[in-house]
């Protein structure tokens, strides 16, 4: 930490208690970089910062900044301009509300910066509202001023640091109503079913092991021209162009993908997924088969219901008729009296 430069000294505002900081970048870029060159001689081009009055190149201390009035009329602000608003923020990060991190919409999230303890007698306070965080398990939603404007923040614990990630405004945030398909689609249970089993074919991973490819064949191309060598050729596959002309074969052949580079069986049966309704392996009976068989099951019971039934009619029916063709003893009349 003590080597990093700082890129802002000020100070957290908690309630009454104020803590010494300084700002440090949390990340870096490793991004290669190009520069642009003349074709035709190779040469570089660089950009020159002229003035228009002067017509003549001006160096960095001779450069400031304007705003531009909807006339065109530049308007001067200097640096002792902005430090000078009458805003607690200018040197404070101001702490306004302790929240829930799913709070936080991680599409505000912007650029992360660790806060570094300013000072021995900073330390202490420090201390205290880093295990304050960590005891609530909570966020810090917080103002504060940096690079001629202020910003939210949100302040939370890593390790045994307190990093502050730069929070978008609201207002900052576009809207999804246009971005959305404007189409009506059905989406089937089967191909869920399939999807859901790509899901978890391919699994979890963990985030330290992944790299940047793009970045090492970019160095690779560079390495091969330095040295005057051939530049490695890109590997043969197929790309489909992010043209989809048949969902569910797409899906199939993605597990069976998934499962090949994993050194799991393939076979055809492999691909028929039954649902998952509580995240089970793919590796179930198929829906279809599974299916039938109930139907076939189905069938065989119903028709032994059906054979019992026609047998009891049977036997209700003859026991009917033996009663009806059954002849009735003859009942004595009474004779009328003289």
């Amino acid at each position: 930490m003590l080597h990093v430069r700082s890129i802002w000294n000020g100070a957290i505002s908690f309630g009454l208690v104020s803590i010494p900081i300084k700002l440090v970048n949390a990340t870096e870029s490793h991004s290669i970089s190009f520069r642009q060159i003349h074709l035709d001689d190779g040469g570089r081009v660089r950009y020159r910062k002229v003035c228009e009055l002067e017509d003549r190149e001006v160096s960095a201390p001779e450069i400031g900044k304007a705003y531009e009035d909807a006339d065109g009329t530049l308007i001067p602000i200097t640096d002792e301009d902005l430090s000078s608003l009458p805003i607690p923020t200018a040197r404070t990060i101001e702490i306004v509300a302790f929240v829930p991190a799913d709070r936080i919409d991680p599409l505000q999230m912007d650029t992360a910066y660790y806060l570094s303890a300013n000072g021995v007698p900073a330390a202490k306070p420090y201390v205290l509202l880093r295990e304050a965080l960590k005891r609530s398990q909570k966020v810090a939603v917080a103002k504060f001023a940096l690079r001629g404007r202020e910003r939210l923040g949100m302040l939370r614990v890593v390790d045994d640091v307190i990093a502050m990630h730069g929070l978008l405004w609201p207002d900052e945030i576009r809207a999804t109503d246009e971005v959305a398909p404007d189409t009506s689609v059905t989406v089937r249970e089967k191909e869920l079913d399939l999807a859901d089993a790509l899901m978890d074919t391919l699994g979890e991973v963990d985030l330290a092991d992944l790299h940047d490819d793009y970045r090492e064949a970019v160095e690779e191309l560079i390495a091969a021209k330095a040295s005057g060598i051939e530049a490695p050729a890109a590997p043969a596959g197929e790309r489909t162009g992010g043209k989809v002309l048949d969902l569910m074969a797409a899906l199939e052949k993605s597990v069976r993908t998934a499962r090949e580079s994993r050194g799991e069986e393939t076979g055809e049966e492999a691909t028929e997924v039954t649902p998952l309704p509580a995240r089970k392996s793919a590796r179930t009976a198929p829906k279809e088969v599974a299916g039938k068989k109930s139907t076939s099951t189905a069938k065989k019971t119903t028709a032994k219901k059906t054979t019992t039934k026609t047998t009891t009619k049977q036997s209700t029916t003859k026991k009917t008729a033996a009663k009806k063709t059954t002849p009735k003893k003859a009942t004595p009349r009474k004779r009328a009296s003289a």
